[in-house]
C-alpha cells in the first residue's frame, strides 16, 4: 500500500512538473536570451520535450494519434530550423506553434467528436444528454477562436514588439485569459449539469 502511495505521489510530482516546464517556457525564453544564442536555448527546449514526451516518442511509430506526429514533427522541425539559423524570431514562435497544435487538437475533435470539452465533461457526469453534448461542442468551438486569436496575437508579438512585450503576453497574460477561458467554462458547465438545463 505504501508503495502504491509513494507511486502515486511521485506520478502527480512528475505530472506538476511537466506542467510547470510549459507554463515558463516563454519566460525561459526570455531570460534564456539575455545570456545565450537561440539555438542553445532550442536545445534546453528539446530536452524539455523529450522530458515531457519520452513516455509517448518511445512508441511514435505505433500508438501515437495523427495530431500528435503533427506536432513533434512541427516541433522537431522548428527546434531544427533554429539550430541552423540561430534566429530569435524562430525561436519567439515557439508559443505560437503550441497555440496552432493546440486548435489543430480541439478542432479535430470537433470533427471526430467526442469533442474534448465532452470528455471532461463526462467525467462529471458519464450520461451526458444531447443538449449537454451540444452545450460541449459549442465551448469546444470558443476554445478553437480562443487559441486562433492567441496564435494571432503571439505572432504579433514576434514579430513587432520588445523581448520584454512578448514576454508579457506569451509569459503571462495568455495563461491568465486561458486560466479565466477554463474557469468560467467550468463555472457555466458545473452549473447547466448540475441543474440539469442541458
Amino acid at each position: 500500500m505504501k508503495l502504491t502511495n509513494r507511486t502515486h505521489i511521485a506520478s502527480h510530482i512528475r505530472k506538476s512538473l511537466h506542467i510547470l516546464l510549459w507554463l515558463a517556457t516563454p519566460l525561459i525564453i526570455f531570460f534564456g536570451l539575455q545570456h545565450f544564442e537561440p539555438r542553445t536555448i532550442a536545445g534546453l527546449l528539446l530536452l524539455i520535450f523529450i522530458t515531457r514526451h519520452h513516455a509517448q516518442i518511445r512508441i511514435f511509430l505505433s500508438d501515437l494519434s495523427l495530431n500528435q506526429c503533427i506536432s513533434i514533427v512541427t516541433f522537431i522541425s522548428l527546434i531544427a530550423a533554429i539550430a541552423v539559423t540561430n534566429s530569435e524570431v524562430l525561436l519567439r514562435l515557439y508559443p505560437v506553434v503550441i497555440s496552432l497544435g493546440m486548435l489543430s487538437f480541439f478542432a479535430t475533435s470537433l470533427r471526430y467528436p467526442p469533442t474534448i470539452i465532452e470528455r471532461i465533461a463526462r467525467l462529471q457526469e458519464p450520461n451526458l444528454s444531447p443538449q449537454g453534448v451540444r452545450y460541449t461542442r459549442h465551448i469546444t468551438t470558443i476554445w478553437c477562436i480562443f487559441f486562433i486569436i492567441n496564435a494571432g496575437i503571439a505572432f504579433y508579438t514576434t514579430l513587432y514588439t520588445s523581448r520584454e512585450t512578448w514576454a508579457l503576453y506569451n509569459g503571462l497574460i495568455a495563461y491568465c485569459l486561458m486560466g479565466g477561458l477554463m474557469l468560467g467554462e467550468r463555472l457555466v458547465r458545473r452549473y447547466f449539469i448540475t441543474s440539469n438545463s442541458i
